[in-house]
């Protein structure tokens, strides 16, 4: 059996469909940042009053303010109350301008909100305000263990059913479940919808980058894996430009859908690995891809290597049991899961929180977008160059003293904007 990197090398190991490839399965990445977007542009402690509508009917000519100073309690600053409201009576207008009232309750009957920076957020629409502002959390934590489950399902998935189906069923379930979370008429089917949409993420964004390196040569691999990044570094701007022309999280679902419906068209005229064809024994399957391939690239595959991929292989599977059992690769496995444990715990609590900056949030996510452009290019060259091992080690040690420059901020300054952009950096 030849060896699959001397077969890349016959036919092009970065040649015309090595660039067509990859720059299909890198395109989702413009898409997979705006998933954020109903999570990280939300207002969560917004303006806001009880809705006390209920007096109209009892005076149906009050003014805003009239009608505020008869149905909601100030505050011990003298503002009003964002949670609570006069207990509604059925008494005459002028009797309550009279006496007043004085038994508070909950809001009953919603929440009007006042100056807030967008149409409409998950907060405005479910009204997760008081006694419910902490399940925005809960959105973001279900989030992140769809995204947990994806990666571990669709994982096993690639190894057994190839690379080419674990790209495709997440974009599928991408799709469906992007349209269903702008059409949730409540937060649980919020959360459904988008824990389903976390699996679909994870899924899709592992085994994209496996699907693309696999076709790419060696010494083009890094190109593949950070040309990827570097395209959701992009999609991290698009997505602040998108929420700053569109302030509703319900249309913005249906927007980023539109690119997903793209890619899940084409996504299925991406050809499977021909590495796991031959990992699997189908000989002849990945023959004919490596000769389409050839012929797209401008090559011809000599007869021997014609001879060599024609020759049975035999097939060992052990799944993840081979890390375990290996203790060199047990060491390495561990190390790196906990680096990328490390890496997302800190990279996803910034992103998370890029509101409670203190500085605008469109432009502060904008500069998170930007950051990261640079960032992946470097590490292109810095892969190169240094090899994986440095790379790694220098880039989670710069991070890491990074984050402990936090402690040297005072708890009450808001940073200005120079401040910020040497933070993300």
């Amino acid at each position: 059996m030849a060896d699959f990197g001397e077969i890349l090398r016959s036919i092009g190991d970065f040649g015309l469909f090595q660039k067509l490839i990859l720059l299909g399965l890198c395109f989702p990445n413009l898409v997979l940042p705006f998933h954020l977007a109903s999570l990280i542009f939300i207002q969560s402690d917004p303006e806001r009053h009880c809705n006390t509508d209920w007096i109209l009917r009892a005076g149906s000519n009050l003014s805003s303010e009239e009608q505020l100073n008869l149905t909601v309690p100030r505050q011990e600053d003298g503002t009003f109350s964002r949670c609570l409201m006069f207990t509604p009576v059925d008494w005459d207008i002028d009797i309550i301008r009279e006496h007043g009232l004085n038994q508070t309750t909950d809001c009953q009957n919603g929440w009007v909100y006042n100056n807030i920076v967008y149409e409409a957020t998950i907060v405005t629409d479910f009204d997760l305000v008081c006694g419910k502002a902490n399940v925005v959390g809960l959105a973001q934590t279900v989030f992140m263990a769809g995204i947990l489950l994806g990666s571990l399902l669709f994982g096993p998935f690639a190894e057994s059913f190839g690379r080419q189906r674990a790209t495709q069923i997440p974009m599928v379930i991408m799709l469906i479940f992007t349209v269903t979370t702008g059409l949730s008429p409540n937060f649980y089917l919020y959360m459904a919808s988008q824990f389903l949409v976390g699996i679909a993420y994870g899924g899709f964004r592992i085994n994209c980058i496996v699907l693309a390196t696999e076709w790419v040569g060696v010494t083009k691999r890094s190109y593949a894996s950070c040309l990827s990044q570097t395209f959701g570094g992009v999609g991290q701007c698009i997505l602040a430009g998108m929420i700053f022309f569109i302030r509703d999280w319900r249309l913005a679902q249906f927007v980023m859908a539109v690119p997903i419906a793209v890619v899940t068209v084409y996504i299925w005229f991406i050809p499977e690995s021909a590495r796991w064809l031959l990992d699997q024994g189908k000989t002849e399957e990945a023959k004919k891809l490596i000769l389409r391939v050839a012929a797209i690239n401008k090559h011809t595959v000599p007869d021997t290597i014609l001879e060599k991929i024609a020759e049975e292989k035999v097939v060992q599977k052990g799944g993840i049991l081979i890390l375990i059992r290996s203790p060199v690769l047990r060491k390495y496995f561990l190390t790196i899961t906990l680096a990328w444990f490390s890496l997302n715990l800190s990279y996803y609590c910034l992103s998370l929180n890029v509101g409670n900056f203190g500085l605008d949030i469109f432009l502060t996510q904008l500069m998170f977008g930007l950051t990261e452009i640079p960032g992946h290019i470097l590490c292109i060259f810095i892969l190169e160059y240094l090899g994986r091992k440095i790379s790694l080690m220098s880039t989670l040690l710069s991070g890491g003293f990074t984050c402990f420059l936090i402690l040297a901020v005072p708890q009450g300054k808001v940073p200005t904007g120079i401040d910020l952009y040497f933070f993300v950096i």
